[in-house]
């Protein structure tokens, strides 16, 4: 059986280990914060982890958290072990450690995740994976147990690209709702029923459809914040300037996130920002 550490156990580092488990896996979690997540069994520290693990599967929210992880792991004998780095971040982070983490005995992919912990926990996430073949095949085997949805789809920090054009285009979305949300109301559309007619037609989105419930306060759990959108929008935005590319939309979500947040919504699920363009202070 694969032993799995997965270091961070925030929302997404706890329904991955929760949903590894689930599956039959030994699982092991480690945080920096030393939080602890039920049903998950937690190592002492981040040696401690590597040493009972097969494969460490890393869940960080920053560029800070992965940089520090990254640097521990590189100091501790990973032979034969395998990292998939499942967080949000600039690829430079791991391109630029590769060659240590090879000399210290390891294989590594970046594999972004796609949808939130509900989708995690459902097995119907989106993971997009860059990396060296073998490395990728090797991941694909342990990722499988999260989604069947899983593309290998290119180099190392293919993966990343791939979560920025998946997942800007639905930041594009919100810009769209943004525009034409307070159009219903100012027009005496209910919210519910634009968005019924949007979601069943060639215009819908099967996230904006999953989140009616949400976006009418019927159902409070928040799987993923506005706050981590907007972290996450910064991260896409860095990615196209170092390519050379413009992001007029990633830029004009993040002053629409900006928004939300200023306005107390960052904790509240991205439902809360249909809510916010129907009322018609979404945008400046």
């Amino acid at each position: 059986m694969e032993r799995i550490g997965v270091v961070g156990l925030g929302r997404m580092g706890s329904a991955i280990a929760r949903r590894l488990s689930a599956m039959g896996h030994s699982v092991q979690g480690w945080t920096r914060s030393g939080r602890a997540v039920a049903g998950v069994d937690s190592a002492p520290d981040l040696r401690s982890l590597v040493e009972r693990s097969d494969t460490l599967i890393l869940s960080l929210f920053d560029d800070a958290a992965v940089s520090e992880v990254l640097e521990a792991l590189i100091g501790c004998d990973l032979t034969g072990r395998q990292i998939i780095d499942t967080s949000t971040v600039v690829p430079d982070i791991l391109k630029t450690r590769m060659e240590a983490i090879r000399a210290a005995g390891a294989t590594a992919v970046d594999a972004p995740i796609s949808g939130g912990p509900d989708l995690v926990m459902a097995g119907k996430c989106g993971i997009f994976m860059g990396g060296e073949e073998a490395a990728a095949a090797r991941a694909q085997d342990t990722l499988a147990s999260l989604s069947s949805r899983i593309f290998h789809v290119g180099p190392l920090g293919a993966g990343l690209a791939m979560k920025v054009i998946n997942n800007g285009m639905i930041q594009t979305y919100f810009n769209g709702l943004a525009d034409f949300m307070p159009l219903a109301k100012r027009a005496g559309l209910q919210l519910e029923t634009a968005l019924k007619i949007l979601s069943g037609g060639p215009a819908g989105m099967p996230m904006v459809a999953d989140r009616i419930p949400k976006v009418l306060g019927q159902d409070k759990e928040i799987g993923f914040t506005i706050n981590a959108t907007y972290k996450d929008a910064d991260v896409f935005r860095r990615v196209m300037q170092s390519f050379d590319l413009p992001s007029p939309m990633l830029d004009s979500f993040a002053e629409m996130s900006g928004g939300a947040i200023e306005a107390g919504l960052g904790e509240e699920d991205p439902a809360a920002f249909i809510r916010f363009a129907y009322e018609g202070d979404a945008k400046p």
